[in-house]
Formats: C-alpha cells, structure tokens, sequence
C-alpha cells in the first residue's frame, strides 16, 4: 500500500538455544515476532521445525564458547543472514562445584570461559552493531548466586557475580546510544543442570517459560523503562 510502512523484523542471537533457558527464550521470542540467530554446539543435531514448529527467520549456527573466535564468526554469519541485530541474549553457560575446601582451579577456569569471558567476546564483538538500532539489548542469564552467597559453590558465585559486572558495563558504555543491558537472576530453573545440583522438587523450582516470559516483555520496554537486573525467586529468601 502507498505510504504504508512496516518496521524492519526485529533480529536475536541467543546462545545456548537448544534447550532450557535459552530455548524457551527463543520461542517466546519468535512468538513476538522476531527472527532468530541461535546458537549451539552442534548445529546438525538441532531440528528447527521440531523445536518451533516452523523454520521462517530462523537460522542455526556453530557456536562453541570456550572457542575465542566463535563470537565474531556468529556475529558475521549472522549479519549476512539478517542484515541487523537488536537483541543478544548470553544463556549458554555450565555449573561446576567448585569450593574453598577442595575446589578445582581448572573447574573454576572452565566456569570463568563460559560463564564469563566468552558472553565478553560476544557482547564486544556486538556492541558496535547493538548501538546501531537505537533500541539494543543485551540478556546476561545470571543467577541470584550473582547477588548473594548461600552455599559453598564459591567458583560459580564467582562467574556470576563477573557476568552482573559485566551487565553493567554494558548499560554504562552504550546508554547514549540506547543499548539496554538485562541481568535476570533466577533461583533454581526447572532445567537438567538445576535439577543435577539440587534437592529441590522440579515443580517447585521456577519454569524456563516464566523467564521467557519476563525477557520477553523487558526486551520491548522502551528506553525510559530499563530494567537492568530482575530478581526471581522460586522459594523464600532474604534479598537486598
């Protein structure tokens, strides 16, 4: 229609997008519309249609974390692909236990690749292009064991509370360019490594949906409402 006018599809890259968190992140994203760059360690085993019901806008990469070079190829291929980028959402990450008493420094070295440096890589290799939409977002999956200390893991607290850091860094670098920066940090999430760590029963432990859901809605806030960290209980605690 003459003078009509449609906004350019709105483009995501999520890691870790093959299941729990960032695989309910990815639907719900679709469901609002967005096309999808999703990441995973083993593309080929990954059904697209199986997994969203539709393979539209929605493109799968290699992406192996602890690979230094594997942010900026996804970045690339992804930009060919789709042309732009509004939305990046870190999700990939692993749990080792790491403690005081008899914790491995390679454990923690793992969790600090993974956790830590490689959503660093992503969101520099990324940031020059968030900036560019005016209305960029980043999604750092920490965890409340980035605001507080409540069990002996001291290696993953670690890399939790260096990915809240690194959430902030983002919203102070590129906050005049309208890049909003999102740490959400849950409790127990109804996923296979909460449910390998804890003794809590699956049902009572918050669903990856509700989650997406709360994404969902924060990644379409505007500027003037940003949220930069949210706070979500399964179970009672005392919080700051």
């Amino acid at each position: 229609m003459v003078g009509s006018h449609k906004e350019a599809q709105r483009v995501a890259m999520i890691s870790g997008a093959n299941r729990g968190i960032g695989l309910a992140i990815a639907r719900q994203l679709a469901r609002q519309g967005y096309a999808l760059s999703l990441g995973v360690r083993q593309p080929d085993k990954f059904d697209v249609v199986q997994a969203f019901g539709i393979s539209d806008s929605i493109e799968v990469f290699a992406y192996e974390a602890t690979e230094k070079q594997a942010g900026q190829l996804w970045l690339d291929a992804t930009l060919q692909r789709f042309g732009r980028l509004d939305v990046l959402v870190n999700s990939a990450g692993i749990l080792r236990k790491v403690s005081l008493a008899d914790g491995l420094e390679s454990d923690l070295d793992a969790m600090m690749e993974v956790n830590v440096k490689a959503p660093f890589r992503l969101i520099q290799a990324a940031l020059p292009i968030l900036r560019q939409s005016g209305r960029g977002r980043v999604v750092n999956i920490a965890s409340l064991s980035g605001k507080r200390v409540r069990n002996d893991n001291v290696g993953y607290q670690m890399s939790k509370f260096a990915l809240l850091a690194l959430s902030h860094a983002v919203r102070a670098a590129a906050w005049d360019d309208g890049v909003r920066a999102l740490a959400l940090c849950p409790g127990f999430v109804r996923t296979d490594m909460a449910l390998g760590a804890s003794s809590m029963a699956p049902e009572a432990m918050t669903s990856p949906e509700d989650l997406a859901k709360l994404v969902g809605l924060i990644v379409e806030l505007p500027n003037t409402a940003s949220i930069s960290e949210l706070l979500v209980n399964c179970s009672y605690e005392v919080m700051l």
